[in-house]
């Protein structure tokens, strides 16, 4: 197998899923534009396999750049991160969302016909469901009414996908819905590392407990769930990256050159987010100043996945325990803090 490109490799879960493919004897090249990661990612990869990956730093909506980078290397299969990802943001500044990711989307596939690429993973997410009528979400689950800018461009990029084999194109794709991704590598080495002030949660509870933060404001505590806050499928993001893995070795084993399907990726559990933050404060003895504020604009109420068909045909499970993924955020956080 040829050479797989991993864009925004040196993001939070393209960075796992590196770690992941080197292990498993994958040669890989990055290209992420370090938009919301840090170089010194790269250095961290190679603590954790014994290997640098290639990479290149630079914007894939740059479309003269990128497809100069694929003239330089032969690309098999693309895993494809690379795009912004924070709801609340992204109902601040929609334009900013629909022309990073979709242009990135379109330029990468462009790439893909001109350059012979066979296999693309797209990371997806759970906003295509919106809020659901019935939980938990299965893949025949209907998509579009998303409630926020940010769900529309995975939408919307799903659709332009979907479009794009149907016109014929030659490649095999795997969408995986991402439900809600935390922790980080055991090793403490890498994990979530957000610039400024964190959109998600975890890393905000870390960082509170840290004392970055001088409290951690919980999003709406009037919702309709058994403790008034929103429900989630919380998912280890170890368990996630070995999910890219699966989807990678699926995709190979398929023989027509035109495949298209989508995987939920979550542990079929919903777990509100008080009960994370308490399971946090349990698993690590720390205590976490929090309280409750007024409800975020694009927030989803609950949703959890129904995993079964990725379980079957991936032959993926989620594995690691809440606790543990709790244990291996705090270990990180405690890590960036000693070494910055």
């Amino acid at each position: 197998m040829g050479k797989v490109l991993v864009t925004g490799g040196a993001g939070y879960i393209g960075s796992h899923t590196a770690v992941e493919l080197i292990d498993k004897g994958y040669e890989i090249v990055i290209v992420d534009n370090l938009s919301n990661s840090e170089e010194s990612v790269f250095n961290r990869i190679k603590k954790i396999t014994g290997q640098l990956p290639q990479y290149g730093i630079f914007d894939i909506t740059d479309k003269q750049i990128l497809s100069q980078f694929f003239k330089n290397y032969s690309i098999d299969s693309i895993i494809h991160f690379a795009a912004y990802k924070a709801v609340g943001e992204s109902v601040e500044q929609p334009l900013k969302y629909y022309e990073n990711n979709l242009v990135g989307l379109i330029n990468l596939l462009n790439c893909c016909v001109e350059f012979g690429v066979k296999n693309f993973v797209f990371s997806s997410s759970c906003t295509v469901y919106g809020q659901p009528d019935i939980l938990p979400v299965t893949e025949q689950t209907p998509t579009g009414k998303v409630e926020s800018p940010y769900g529309n461009t995975k939408l919307v990029s799903e659709q332009i996908i979907s479009d794009f084999i149907k016109s014929g194109k030659n490649l095999k794709t795997v969408l995986l819905r991402y439900f809600n991704p935390i922790g980080a590598h055991p090793s403490g080495l890498i994990g979530e590392l957000p610039i400024g002030v964190p959109n998600n949660l975890v890393p905000y509870i870390t960082q509170t407990a840290a004392q970055i933060r001088d409290e951690l404001k919980i999003f709406g505590n009037d919702y309709d769930t058994p403790d008034g806050t929103c429900i989630r499928d919380f998912i280890d993001v170890n368990d996630l990256a070995s999910a890219h893995l699966a989807a990678l070795e699926y995709l190979t084993k398929i023989n027509n050159s035109t495949h298209y399907e989508a995987f939920n990726i979550g542990t079929g559990n919903g777990v509100s987010v008080k009960q994370l933050v308490d399971t946090f404060i349990q698993s690590t003895g720390v205590n976490l100043k929090y309280r409750y504020t007024d409800r975020r604009a694009g927030d989803v109420v609950k949703i959890w996945a129904d995993t079964a068909l990725a379980n079957t045909r991936l032959g993926w499970k989620a594995k690691t325990p809440l606790s543990e993924t709790l244990k291996n955020a705090w270990r990180w956080e405690r890590e960036i803090r000693m070494n910055n």
